[in-house]
């Protein structure tokens, strides 16, 4: 009994492994989707700036819901897709995020 445990255990890492290897994705989709920054708007909701394409998204990300907020070129942000801020997420997406909500019409 206790060589089937364990070779049901076994079975079960051996499995881990393999679908984790497959699931890297090293292929041509694997950098479709990056995420450029978030804050935090609640305790638990976020906001969440998403690319994707030549297009970036702005979710409202809530327990059990997405939104889309907002859909903007990729040329529109303050910062080139490669570079990166000094603090990933920080003020200076804050900054950007209450700039875009005042100019947007009501």
């Amino acid at each position: 009994m206790l060589l089937g445990l364990a070779l049901i255990i076994g079975l079960l890492f051996v499995s881990l492994h393999v679908l984790k290897r497959l699931g890297a994705g090293s292929g041509k989709g694997a950098n479709l989707l990056t995420i450029r920054g978030a804050t935090a708007v609640g305790p638990r909701e976020r906001v969440v700036l998403v690319e994707i394409a030549d297009k970036v998204l702005v979710l409202g990300v809530a327990p059990g819901r997405v939104t889309n907020l907002l859909t903007l070129d990729a040329a529109e942000l303050p910062l080139a897709p490669g570079a990166s801020s000094s603090q990933p997420g920080g003020k200076d997406f804050q900054s950007w995020l209450k700039q875009t909500l005042e100019r947007r019409p009501r």
